[in-house]
């Protein structure tokens, strides 16, 4: 997995009215722990571009002054203004390389589906799993092979091949599956109708028939001695 570099400095004071005045002047308030002790620290936004913005995973390695040796982590929270969408505050967790740990990793459809050429269309349900690993085996994203999907098919989690990595969601979630678009439904529906009513006018002429049929055995010659 690659690793994008954040140069942070330690905030001397804490407080909203301090993580306030970080953030007008372009920077970005942060936490890392996981090791001996918390460090709060703020970073220039521009730095986290990389490791926000993607549609791969990363690890990220916090060079902090007054430091003595960086800290490799990951990014385990991150908070973002429900308006602007600017970044507010990102938590991270120091990483050891023998430990296991928990990431979202986002999932990348691969492959031609035949319901996307039959006119139907790709609906991704879930863009990121939770897996577990050894950092050296965290993958950046898990492929999803839709390449079989027909109109109206989908795949579950319980699909994927795993590699040195584990997939905590539930097997039976749905990743990302084919729609059947309207016009295609509207098109089913009419000729599902269409052949509803063919058989109700089929089955209609039948009973006329028998009915007919009935009516005529009426006409026919009365029995021998029936007129005596």
């Amino acid at each position: 997995m690659k690793t994008v570099e954040i140069i942070g400095y330690k905030r001397a004071n804490l407080g909203k009215t301090e993580a306030k005045r970080l953030r007008e002047e372009g920077m970005v308030p942060c936490v890392v722990y996981g090791g001996d002790h918390q460090i709060h620290f703020y970073a220039p936004a521009i730095l986290f571009r990389d490791l926000v913005y993607t549609d791969e995973a990363h690890f990220a390695m916090l060079t902090i002054e007054g430091e003595p040796e960086p800290f490799e982590a990951i990014m385990q929270d991150i908070q973002f203004h429900p308006v602007s969408e600017m970044i507010m505050h990102i938590d991270f967790l120091q990483l050891f390389r023998g430990t296991p740990i928990k990431m979202s990793i986002p999932t990348r459809p691969i492959g031609n589906a035949p319901g996307i050429q039959a006119g139907g269309k790709l609906i991704r349900k879930v863009k990121f799993l939770t897996v577990r690993s050894l950092p050296k085996n965290m993958p950046e994203y898990i492929e999803v092979d839709v390449s079989n999907l027909e109109l109206g098919q989908s795949i579950k989690v319980g699909e994927i091949e795993p590699g040195e990595w584990e997939i905590l969601n539930s097997p039976l979630v749905t990743i990302a599956g084919i729609e059947v678009p309207r016009a295609l439904k509207s098109k089913a529906e009419e000729e599902a109708e269409l052949e509803e009513e063919m058989e109700g006018e089929e089955g209609a002429e039948g009973a006329e028939a028998s009915a007919e049929g009935g009516a005529g055995g009426g006409d026919a010659a009365p029995a021998e001695g029936a007129s005596e």
